[in-house]
């Protein structure tokens, strides 16, 4: 039933305990007999061989549980930013989040980006202290961190009693009830002497904090009336589904203290998908707007947030329905594909099994297999009522490497298997550089590449080696020359000869190549100048300086000659050649380097090594921005300096920062590296 069940997205940097917190879920609620532990490599939820190798959740994993009649789905999201991609994308699958922060180490960069994605989809939010129980936990200061960084206000709705080694129980402000935990049960104590003036001021600031969700209650509470349990327990509900406060509790998962009052506030404050509010569609192929709500008796609407590729069972598409419902079988409609799709079987994600059910309604999570266009992202509708919803967006990646296969011949292997990965994972590219003539992977950091490749190897028997890639550096005319480009050869029967004049002369960065003809009075026949340009153009791809080509020049055909019967295309595209290679030679040749715009946000105490960091990548820093904690810098940097910022930066900043980076356009080499750069190529090519 739709109105008894919660979608829950746990969220937050990696190592804060949101797995941990999910398995104590499950153990206390009987789904699993014994508490999964993350260390030990026997949690329900990492289960894929590089999530157990790293002890760190890599993809997003499900499952469910029974609480007080209530059905809570957990949706289990990665922590590290090389994996966020994929945070952001099961986010758009759930109707509230817990945001799990470490007791210790306070709060880092991935769950402010968490906080930021929750925004971004209008997601109800509370926030859970966890490892309180460790070395030099401190909730006050955690408490305070997010009181500081995030918006809308944080509301203390526990206190630990006891800290670090000492922490046994907490104190419910709400109901001003202590308890104490054995083996993750619970027993009714009486509030410690020495908290119970913090106790009742804490008590006075929530209730107040509280009754700020309802108007009819800040009137009454200023008029000094008592707030009964029932008003607080509705107005707690409202305020957080309403996002006007984050409740905020505390615990610790593996020694499993608190996971009952967590599991009780997901049943009381957080909304069931019905009650959600409206959502915007689009007709197809139009931006017309559809408000749609969450309505078992509409038409089905659904949208795919996540795809599993399985080498044996084949493509997993996983579904959040929206509206309407779904039979055990069926049809949909894909407008992103204007096709239509069957499905045989609808299945639950649990972990890592699949279990089939019979049907589903709004705010169901359920998976159909082998659908043959559909990819994550696009939406699945009733054919009846054809309507798109826009999905969120993959996170840009940050670093590139070469790729070449171990096997030779197994090239095509690559991208085939490389394709299905990037089905289930958009944070990939693939592509083949042009210039470099290298195959290309891009991802959001060194680990997430490594890991692919692992997957690669263990799916689907391809084993790859990975390499810094080659910069695709380019040349350009330092100065306007007119050449003549002569051909002229003769053997018995016919010659060749061809007889150009060319002016060359450089234009501004990213205009390209044009080709003018201004020949006059037939000079040259007409069927023989698009030979010259093209003779240009080979030579301009060949390029004269280490074989760089050349970009950014005009090629002006202003004059030449003929032979009536020696003549032809082919003399004179080799004319056209000629002539600019000796264009190359008088007017010299410039090298030019790729420029990245380069954004990193950092915490200020870091600043210092970043911006030293920069300058001594040649970086020109255009701005400083701050956002909340955090600095943003904003800087051009030559892309040769920065093939491997990922690690370098995570090394920097002890893994706190991020930085996004685009190519922006091609500069000149400084004088005193392009000599070396044309060397090393000169000798690579030897």
């Amino acid at each position: 039933m739709a109105d008894k069940s919660k979608n829950i997205a746990f969220v937050g940097q990696s190592g804060a305990g949101k797995t941990s917190l999910a398995e104590a879920m499950l153990y206390n609620t009987g789904v699993t007999t014994r508490l999964g532990s993350v260390d030990a490599g026997n949690s329900v939820l990492d289960f894929e061989p590089e999530e157990l190798k790293r002890k760190s959740t890599i993809s997003t994993s499900f499952h469910q549980l029974e609480w007080q009649k209530n059905s809570i789905s957990i949706i289990d999201t990665p922590g590290d930013q090389n994996f966020f991609s994929d945070t952001k994308l099961c986010m758009q699958a759930a109707d509230s989040v817990v945001l799990v922060i470490d007791a210790i180490d306070g709060i880092k960069f991935q769950s402010e980006q968490a906080w930021d994605f929750a925004e971004q989809f209008n997601l109800p939010a509370a926030i859970f202290i966890n490892k309180v129980d460790r070395e030099r936990a401190d909730f006050q200061k955690a408490f305070a961190d997010a009181v500081e960084t995030f918006d809308p206000k944080p509301i203390m709705l526990q206190l630990p009693i006891g800290k670090e080694n000492d922490f046994n129980g907490i104190i419910d402000l709400l109901s001003k009830k202590a308890y104490t935990y054995e083996n993750g049960t619970a027993k009714s104590c009486e509030i410690p002497s020495d908290m119970q003036e913090l106790v009742d001021s804490e008590h006075e600031a929530l209730v107040e904090n509280i009754a700020e969700a309802d108007d009819a209650l800040v009137e009454k509470y200023l008029e000094g009336e008592a707030l009964s349990d029932e008003e607080l327990k509705n107005a707690l509900l409202k305020g957080t589904s309403s996002r006007t406060f984050v409740p905020v509790l505390c615990g610790s998962a593996t020694n499993n203290i608190g996971i009952d009052l967590l599991c009780n506030l997901i049943v009381d404050a957080m909304p069931s998908p019905l009650n959600t509010g409206t959502k915007i569609a689009y007709e197809e192929g139009s931006e017309n707007e559809v408000e749609i709500t969450p309505n078992p008796d509409d038409p089905f609407l659904g949208i795919v947030f996540k795809t599993i590729a399985d080498p044996f069972a084949g493509r997993l598409t996983l579904i959040k329905v929206l509206t309407g419902k779904l039979g055990s079988d069926g049809n949909f409609y894909n407008p992103n594909k204007s096709a239509k799709e069957r499905f045989s079987q609808l299945l639950k994600i649990i972990g890592k099994e699949q279990k089939t059910v019979t049907g589903a309604v709004p705010g169901d999570i359920v998976a159909v297999a082998k659908l043959k266009e559909t990819t994550t992202g696009d939406t699945l509708c009733d054919p009846g009522r054809k309507l798109q919803v826009k999905p969120a967006a993959p996170i840009d990646g940050i670093i590139t490497y070469a790729i070449v296969p171990k096997t030779q011949g197994d090239e095509e292997k690559i991208f085939s298997s490389l394709a299905k990965l990037m089905e289930e994972d958009l944070a990939l590219k693939l592509e083949r550089s042009e210039e470099t003539h290298e195959t290309l992977i891009t991802g959001m950091g060194q680990v997430h590449i490594e890991a692919t490749i692992e997957k690669l190897k263990r799916k689907y028997g391809v084993e790859v080696t990975l390499t810094i890639p080659k910069v695709p550096y380019k040349a350009t005319f330092k100065k306007k020359v007119r050449v003549q480009g002569r051909h002229k050869k003769q053997t018995g029967g016919h010659g060749q000869f061809g007889d150009c004049w060319v002016v060359f002369e450089p234009l501004p960065r990213g205009a390209g190549f044009e080709f003018v003809d201004k020949i006059v009075g037939g000079a040259i026949p007409k069927t023989y100048i698009p030979a010259v340009e093209k003779g240009i153009i080979e030579a301009t791809q060949r390029g004269v300086l280490a074989g760089f080509p050349c970009v950014d020049y005009r090629a002006t055909l202003d004059f030449g000659s003929f032979h009536a019967v020696d003549s032809s295309e082919m003399a004179f595209k080799v004319a056209g050649s000629l002539a600019f290679k000796k264009a190359a030679e008088e007017s010299g040749m410039k090298l030019l380097e790729p420029i990245m715009e380069l954004e990193v946000i950092t915490p200020e105490d870091f600043m210092g090594d970043i911006m030293g960091d920069l300058n001594s990548r040649r970086g020109r820093v255009l701005g400083m921005d701050s956002k909340g904690k955090n600095q943003i810098v904003k800087a051009l940097v030559p892309m040769a300096e920065v093939l491997t910022y990922a690690p370098d930066m995570r090394s920097m900043t002890g893994g706190r920062g991020s930085f996004t980076m685009k190519f922006l356009q091609y500069d000149e080499v400084p004088v005193q590296l392009a000599q070396k750069i044309i060397d090393d190529a000169n000798s690579e090519k030897e």
